[in-house]
């Protein structure tokens, strides 16, 4: 029996979020013998030649942009830059579960920035949901308790760059090819770590250091194959929830691999931000049904 495009999109997905979170547990086992820029430019190595192959065989190289779209893919490739380094630095740091749980408040993030900034329009429905998605992170992070350190404030800062990231894209000319994109934020990213590589130490690699980095960079190329893959078969309403994947992967690898069990309250924390992620999704997609159905309607 033949799979829909929503079923193979949705296959796509959770096959790209599961190899991104299997990225992140290659660059974890890194933590105690390899300095963070390393890992970084070693991996954007070869993540940048696997992104340019790409991009070549799908037709998305392209140089004839506007200034005004390659001055916004460059902020967008800076905050990808910070993103990546302040997200490995928690990841070194903490529980690869917890940080995969903060990193999920992303689509609630980027809905309420898009409204504060780029005055998107925010129903009370998705507004609530967003307030109470925060209350889980603070769940997970627990401000004033004994977990919570410079790491934890780490990766909500990562939070914040990537949701500058993801508004800037969102201010690009519809033409501008989304593999171009995440291609020329490899190469910023690869080019500044390498920079900052020669203002740290070096740590000399043996077969237990690049073997993790090589699968590392295996894993986040497949995963942006099939993300990209995923949005341009199915339908973003059906095929986005399954992100949340990578949460679910996380747990699994943080309690067999590394032997991380999350406290209830960060499990709490985490089926919050879930929940009113995917509430948020839901509506954004209800809202866009309507606007097709009666144009003129105001919420």
């Amino acid at each position: 029996m033949a799979l829909s495009d929503n079923m193979r999109g949705a296959a796509l997905m959770a096959a790209g979020m599961t190899t991104f979170t299997i990225n992140d547990a290659f660059v974890k086992t890194l933590s105690d013998s390899v300095p963070l820029f390393q890992v970084i430019f070693l991996r954007g190595i070869g993540v940048t030649i696997g992104l340019c192959l790409l991009a070549y065989a799908l037709g998305q190289i392209r140089f004839d942009l506007t200034g005004r779209d390659w001055r916004l893919i460059l902020i967008r490739s800076l905050a990808e830059a910070g993103g990546a380094a302040l997200f490995i630095t928690a990841l070194f740091n903490m529980p690869i579960a917890n940080v995969s749980a903060i990193l999920q408040v992303l689509p609630l993030s980027v809905a309420l920035a898009g409204a504060l900034f780029l005055k998107e329009p925010l129903g009370w429905r998705r507004l609530s949901a967003i307030l109470i998605g925060f209350v889980g992170v603070l769940l997970i992070v627990r401000p004033g308790g004994a977990d919570f350190n410079v790491f934890s404030v780490s990766a909500l800062a990562a939070v914040a760059c990537v949701t500058l990231r993801d508004l800037v894209v969102r201010r690009m000319s519809r033409d501008v090819p989304s593999v171009m994109v995440s291609l020329v934020g490899s190469i910023v990213v690869t080019g500044v770590a390498g920079i900052l590589t020669l203002f740290g130490d070096w740590a000399p690699l043996s077969a237990d250091m690049t073997l993790p980095i090589g699968f590392a960079t295996i894993a986040l190329i497949v995963g942006y194959v099939c993300s990209v893959a995923a949005m341009r078969v199915g339908e973003i309403g059906f095929v986005a929830p399954f992100r949340y994947t990578s949460l679910l992967v996380a747990l699994l690898i943080g309690l067999f691999v590394f032997q991380e069990i999350p406290r209830p309250v960060t499990l709490l924390g985490a089926g919050i931000v879930v929940a009113t992620g995917l509430f948020t999704l839901w509506r954004e997609q209800r809202i866009k049904l309507k606007r097709r159905v009666v144009p003129d309607r105001i919420r």
